[in-house]
Formats: structure tokens, C-alpha cells, sequence
């Protein structure tokens, strides 16, 4: 399958997941502030990987909504059958993406450095206004 063909499909199961999360009624999911980041759909359309992403919560509830997806993958498998024209309904599996945690990190850290930096720029400023 060409890549670029792949990609569409990519895109097209990852606003189809994230168009049927808003109607499942499982209290794990619905309650919960989900994204679908990304979809990875493999090269004979048998298996994806939905990955995604959750605002506010620990890692229990990360758990724990996971577990509920795994438990609506078959209603968001049939949906995707019904939205989509693929040969192969793809097998849904879910990984919980941390990217933005990790960007949030790295701005924290950003954030820290440049108050350090802020911090010692004035002590050099007045030792090079007495020389």
C-alpha cells in the first residue's frame, strides 16, 4: 500500500475514533476529557493503534480509561465499519500518548532556566558598571 494512501487512512480511523468517542456511553470514557492524538493503521488494515491523550488526570484514571475503551472497542469498531469504506474493519488497540505531558515538562524546565538566568543577569550588570 502506497504511504500515502496509509496516511489518509490514518487520518480518516484517528476523526472517526475521535467523532465516536463523543457517543459512547460508558462512564470511563464519557466522563473524561479525551483526544485522539494519532492512528496507526497497519500496512493490511487488520490491526490500529489509537493513541491518545487525557487532560487532568492521574495515572490510575489513565488506567482506567483505557479500560473502558478496550471495553467500547467493539462499538467504536462498528463505527468505524459503518463511517468508513475499508475492505478490513482494522482490530482497535489503545496506547496512552504522553506527548504533551513531556512537552509540558520541557516548558517547565524552560520556564525554570530562564528565571535563573533572569536571576543572575542584573548581579552581572552592576559588577560591570563599577569597572
Amino acid at each position: 500500500m502506497s504511504k500515502y494512501r496509509r496516511t489518509r487512512i490514518n487520518d480518516e480511523v484517528t476523526r472517526v475514533v475521535a467523532e465516536a468517542l463523543r457517543t459512547v456511553k460508558d462512564p470511563r470514557v464519557a466522563n473524561a476529557m479525551i483526544t485522539i492524538t494519532k492512528a496507526d493503521v497497519s500496512g493490511d488494515l487488520k490491526f490500529a493503534k489509537i493513541y491518545f491523550s487525557v487532560f487532568g488526570t492521574e495515572e490510575g484514571n489513565v488506567k482506567e480509561i483505557k479500560t473502558g475503551l478496550y471495553s467500547a472497542a467493539g462499538y467504536l469498531r462498528s463505527y468505524i465499519a459503518r463511517e468508513l469504506n475499508l475492505r478490513i474493519t482494522p482490530e482497535l488497540s489503545f496506547e496512552h500518548d504522553k506527548g504533551m505531558e513531556h512537552g509540558a515538562d520541557i516548558m517547565r524546565l524552560l520556564r525554570k532556566i530562564e528565571t535563573e538566568s533572569d536571576a543572575q543577569e542584573p548581579s552581572a550588570e552592576t559588577e560591570g558598571g563599577d569597572e
